[in-house]
């Protein structure tokens, strides 16, 4: 049976990960404080934030994504070991090359870009209008 409420193989993955890291149980400090946000008396009553420092490396991660301790102690050991590949391998992080994906994808088009991108639409305007039945 999974130390998390995870399917095993979930649960595997994630040890196989801090394994592959350095990571042991050992070096891991576990707190639990009480959550805000969204939750209702559950949040108020139970101490469901997880606090997860790692020795060695000194970092510490806060997790209270979910309602029940069990999941945010998974959630937060994933969060430590994104941390930690981050730092180790020089892996961007996920939500990083996220962010910066965004915000190319909002940034004005500079003006030659959008004269050449109305010149194809343009061009492909007339193809089309090619292709219309002529009128008798």
């Amino acid at each position: 049976m999974s130390v998390w409420p995870v399917s095993p193989e979930t649960a595997q993955r994630l040890e196989e990960r801090l394994k592959a890291l350095g990571v042991r149980d050992a070096d891991l400090e576990e707190s639990f404080i009480r959550s805000s946000g969204p939750g209702g008396q559950n949040v108020n009553k139970v101490s469901t934030c997880v606090v997860l420092k790692h020795g060695p490396s000194g970092l510490v991660v806060r997790c209270q994504k979910e309602r029940s301790q069990g999941l945010n102690r998974f959630w937060a050991r994933r969060l430590l070991a994104d941390k930690l590949e981050e730092r180790i391998l020089g892996k961007a992080s996920a939500a990083v090359s996220e962010a910066e994906k965004l915000r190319r994808q909002k940034r004005r088009r500079s003006r030659r870009s959008k004269q050449r991108m109305l010149e194809g639409k343009r061009q492909r305007g007339e193809v089309k209008a090619g292709r219309r039945a002529v009128a008798p």
